[in-house]
């Protein structure tokens, strides 16, 4: 049943719901191994050129209360994360991008917490557009109005992010209670609207099914500029209510690459180096991603806390990881 879900998704068919559930279930290395390299060939066929994104964290000063169950980024939720609130300033960014281009990272993420309307995003692509030639991902979720949307269209914002993490409401809440799904589904189309690219990715592990993963690659295709799916397996922070929480397993993750693979063949996988780990850098790329976010070198003046973990991914290290599988690191 593998080998024909497999040959099908070769030759460029749709596969049906139960058929992605299939692959989903497997439990073998060999089938294992199948998948992944179907998924290689799909993502290799279009470009084997692999993006590379940097970050720039504006603030982790976030109004959402009640917090995240499982945030470590947001001031004062866990000592491994960014417990000390900060904002960054002008000045920080702007030396924060320098030291981006300088490392020939081509691309830059502008995140940080709720409360601000967009105004955050909009003064950070500001910065951006006038002192660097750098592509431009914003992501603050759904702390955008139609304003700052339209403002970041204006600026020429390459990509906006507002992740959806699960579309199971009472997952989606459980976890979030502070937090709006309709607000943040709201967002992505008014990204849509805009004519913006957009990302929008989901959070693995907070209780959700497969057929709930399923339902949610399903449904981003609503959303005419999707051009982005980040891949986020849960990790538990410290200090956090999910701190005892099991994180989401490297396989699972990894399966769930190689089908968003197969389900839109064009499209940008994310991994942020944090939620998959910088050592496991090697296998997001043998399962079909294109993107590695918060690589962050050895220039870069800041302290840097991953999202999702605190470690991130080394510039040098993870160009080489590249390298060696064949692959082409995009550089500036």
């Amino acid at each position: 049943m593998i080998e024909k879900i497999l040959n099908k998704a070769k030759q460029g068919k749709k596969l049906s719901n139960e058929e992605f559930l299939e692959l989903l279930d497997i439990d073998n290395d060999e089938d294992l191994e199948k998948l992944f390299k179907v998924a290689c060939e799909i993502r290799d066929k279009q470009s084997k050129v692999i993006k590379l994104t940097s970050t720039v964290h504006i603030t982790n000063k976030c109004q959402i209360q009640p917090r995240c169950t499982y945030c470590g980024f947001a001031e004062e939720t866990s000592s491994k994360g960014y417990y000390n609130a900060f904002y960054k300033t002008n000045e920080e960014i702007l030396v924060a991008v320098k030291s981006i281009q300088e490392a020939h990272i081509p691309r830059v993420s502008c995140s940080g917490g709720y409360g601000y309307n967009g105004k955050q995003a909009v003064n950070a692509c500001k910065i951006i557009k006038e002192n660097s030639d750098l592509e431009i991902l914003v992501n603050v979720g759904g702390d955008l109005t139609e304003k700052s949307i339209n403002d970041l269209a204006k600026l020429g914002a390459d990509t906006v992010c507002c992740n959806l993490e699960t579309i199971n409401e009472d997952i989606f809440y459980q976890r979030k209670p502070g937090d709006s799904l309709d607000q943040r589904i709201l967002t992505c189309q008014r990204v849509s609207d805009a004519g913006i690219g957009l990302s929008s990715g989901l959070l693995l592990g907070l209780g959700e099914s497969k057929e709930d993963r399923i339902k949610h690659l399903r449904y981003l295709s609503n959303f005419k500029t999707l051009e982005e799916i980040p891949i986020m397996g849960f990790n538990p922070y410290e200090d956090t209510p999910m701190s005892e929480y099991p994180p989401f397993p490297l396989k699972e993750q990894l399966k769930m690459v190689a089908i968003i693979r197969i389900m839109y063949p064009e499209i940008r996988i994310t991994m942020p180096t944090p939620t998959v780990g910088p050592e496991n850098v090697e296998f997001s790329l043998k399962a079909g991603a294109n993107n590695l976010a918060t690589v962050i070198a050895d220039n870069y003046p800041h302290e840097v806390k991953g999202v999702g973990a605190p470690e991130y991914g080394n510039y040098s290290e993870v160009v080489t990881v590249i390298e060696n599988l064949g692959l082409i690191p995009q550089t500036i």
